[in-house]
């Protein structure tokens, strides 16, 4: 081969392998950008689920062994976190019942949100939060109840986006 030719050849290879970097970089950033899109929309299930009170949607936000909560009194599991929701729905009905007013809307607000990739399949999802009941007429403005920070660990689970551990009382 003569030198020209090995110049040739050698341009070659070097494309090739500069092209095919700058495609798996390219699908890297897809990857990544489709990750966030999920994630978003994971969390934003959650809080609807939440708020409307719906059990069913609320565990299936979490993996089966997810829970809410670091200590002690951590809710875990699927069965456990639906508990939780209707355990709350029932309160807020039997209160009714006995004549308490009925509670406005509630809403759960996620802000400054940061999401940190430890691998391909797990995540670190870091933000403030409020819990907002709604205004119940000219009287009742719209008041915040509760306010913090979270760090939830979310998991890849069968291709699909999950709360492993929601923690809306960090340490760290």
């Amino acid at each position: 081969m003569t030198k020209m030719g090995l110049v040739a050849c050698a341009t070659v290879v070097f494309v090739a392998v500069l092209v095919s970097a700058a495609a798996a970089g390219e699908k890297d950033v897809l990857r990544t950008a489709q990750d966030r899109v999920e994630i978003e929309q994971l969390l934003w299930r959650y809080v609807r689920a939440l708020d409307s009170g719906n059990a069913e949607a609320y565990a299936a936000t979490f993996t089966p062994d997810g829970q809410f909560g670091r200590d002690a009194n951590a809710t875990k599991g699927r069965e456990a976190l639906k508990k939780m929701i209707t355990d709350m729905r029932r309160s807020n009905a039997e209160s009714e019942a006995k004549g308490a007013p009925k509670r406005p809307p509630m809403y759960h607000v996620i802000a400054n949100s940061n999401i940190e990739f430890v691998d391909k399949d797990h995540a670190r999802f870091e933000a403030y939060w409020m819990t907002v009941f709604a205004g119940a007429g000219e009287n009742t403005p719209a008041r915040v109840a509760a306010a913090g920070r979270e760090i939830d660990e979310l998991v890849r689970v069968n291709g699909q986006w999950l709360i492993k551990l929601r923690d809306v009382r960090p340490t760290e």
